[in-house]
């Protein structure tokens, strides 16, 4: 259970690499997008739609940022509960989404797709939203700019600290 450091986007050696327990530093381009963006996105999918960006071997963080104040590029920025977004997520990874981002257990079709797909779920640590916006050095709305802060965000990030809490073989933190 060591240090590593990944990049975006995930590939999936990278992805097979890593075991539940891993403390990672992330970089790269990553999306917040939360409940409304995950419903529209499903739909749009569903509906053989294009999605407002490309997803294959993305990471989603699930995450609703705070304004900016002046001279900062984002506001506090801390994980959402992610069994919220269970009943999108396979949806998503069938598509290609590679990772996500967010605190909590996940369910059961949730782990099944991460399996199924090489997926990969991280944990954030909840609660220190302040101290992750100083990891992100650019933010820019991308779509669905009427869900306000839920609306999809292209983050760049820099050693965005997370843990591995279900790897790509199934296993899960929260079951330990």
């Amino acid at each position: 259970m060591g240090l590593k450091r990944i990049e975006t986007p995930l590939t999936a050696d990278a992805v097979q690499s890593l075991k539940i327990g891993d403390r990672v530093l992330l970089s790269g381009t990553i999306y917040t997008a939360r409940d409304q963006a995950h419903k529209r996105m499903a739909a749009a999918i569903e509906n053989g739609k294009g999605l407002p960006f490309d997803i294959t071997n993305a990471v989603v963080y699930y995450c609703g940022p705070a304004p900016a104040r002046p001279g900062r590029v984002i506001g506090s920025c801390g994980p959402t509960t992610s069994s919220r977004m269970d009943a999108f997520s396979p949806a998503l990874l069938k598509a290609g989404l590679r990772g996500m981002i967010g605190k909590g257990e996940r369910g059961p079709e949730v782990v099944r797709a991460i399996k199924r797909y090489a997926g990969i779920y991280f944990a954030a640590v909840g609660g220190a939203g302040a101290y992750l916006a100083q990891q992100v050095t650019s933010a820019r709305v991308i779509a669905y700019e009427d869900l306000g802060a839920e609306a999809v965000r292209r983050l760049v990030v820099r050693d965005f600290p997370l843990i591995v809490a279900i790897d790509a073989q199934g296993r899960n933190i929260f079951e330990r």
